[in-house]
């Protein structure tokens, strides 16, 4: 496992696309060789780094094959390091600074991101527990004669924090097209305990929900004065968001990037092993069939 976000150190480690392979074979391998066509368990080692060929049907599989890694068209340790430093990059990285740093065209290293990305999603398997703030806000630049929930072109995202008494210890954020209870019902339901204490404001959209969720608390706002710690977690978002990308058109895409780094802080030496073993893990992802929200 390769620990740590020292560039050096893993500049050093995947020094050639070999490094990579063999890296990526022994996280898919793991557990047991099984082929891919016919189930068999016994393989051959052959030529090629990171490759298996089934002693029953013959079949030969890459370490990158039916992963993530699946046909990348440039090399290997590239990809490698997208990957590393979109994940382990406190600010993330755009695009733009990823083709003047790897020497690839925007668009090669955009589309690859985006498959980075994909595996920052959150499966719904931690939902925030204990205390909980939850609000709305907007993304998008200001509108003439419109503030607020007034805005028409904005998009509208609710965020959820869980404090620990010192700090915000994880957080979730969604796009969502209104704030009306149903949509803030399937929010709650991903991402938030039944049996958490939760504080919002008074906004109505919140009233049904007291129903499925009892703990719910409803107070004035006071323009984020009784919600600190939420507004410095959306500004922080707002600012990051303006600073690294200056535009995003799949603003969904951004969240989870956001939240996946956030919610890791105190994991940083396994940040890289663990996306790499998600991006292994699934199935491969191309161009025309991005999810892009």
């Amino acid at each position: 496992m390769f620990k740590g976000v020292n560039l050096i150190e893993f500049s050093e480690r995947f020094a050639t696309d070999d490094a990579c392979r063999k890296y990526l074979s022994e996280i898919k391998w793991e557990n047991g060789y099984q082929c891919g066509k016919c189930g068999q368990t016994h393989y051959y080692e052959i030529k090629k780094v990171g490759s298996r060929q089934c002693v029953n049907c013959k079949y030969a599989e890459s370490a990158t094959a039916r992963t993530l890694f699946h046909k990348v068209k440039f090399p290997l340790r590239k990809a490698f390091y997208i990957a590393f430093m979109v994940v382990t990059n406190k600010k993330g990285i755009s695009s733009y600074e990823l083709s003047r740093k790897l020497g690839l065209r925007q668009k090669t290293c955009w589309s690859f991101k985006q498959k980075v990305i994909e595996e920052m999603k959150s499966d719904g398997n931690n939902p925030l527990k204990g205390n909980i703030e939850v609000d709305e806000f907007y993304v998008g630049g200001p509108e003439a004669g419109n503030t607020g929930r007034g805005n028409k072109t904005k998009q509208q995202v609710v965020m959820a924090i869980q404090t620990d008494g010192f700090g915000i210890h994880r957080c979730y954020a969604k796009v969502i097209p209104s704030a009306h209870s149903a949509e803030l019902q399937v929010f709650f339901d991903q991402h938030i305990d039944k049996n958490a204490k939760i504080r919002t404001d008074g906004w109505k959209g919140y009233f049904s929900l007291k129903q499925r969720y009892p703990s719910i608390e409803q107070e004035i706002s006071a323009k984020g004065k009784a919600f600190t710690l939420m507004h410095r977690q959306i500004m922080m978002f707002k600012s990051w968001l303006r600073g690294t990308h200056h535009h995003c058109t799949y603003l969904q895409k951004y969240i989870d990037e956001f939240c996946y780094r956030f919610n890791r802080l105190k994991y940083q030496n396994t940040l890289f092993h663990r996306l790499i073993e998600r991006m292994v893990f699934n199935q491969p992802l191309f161009y025309q069939n991005y999810q892009c929200r």
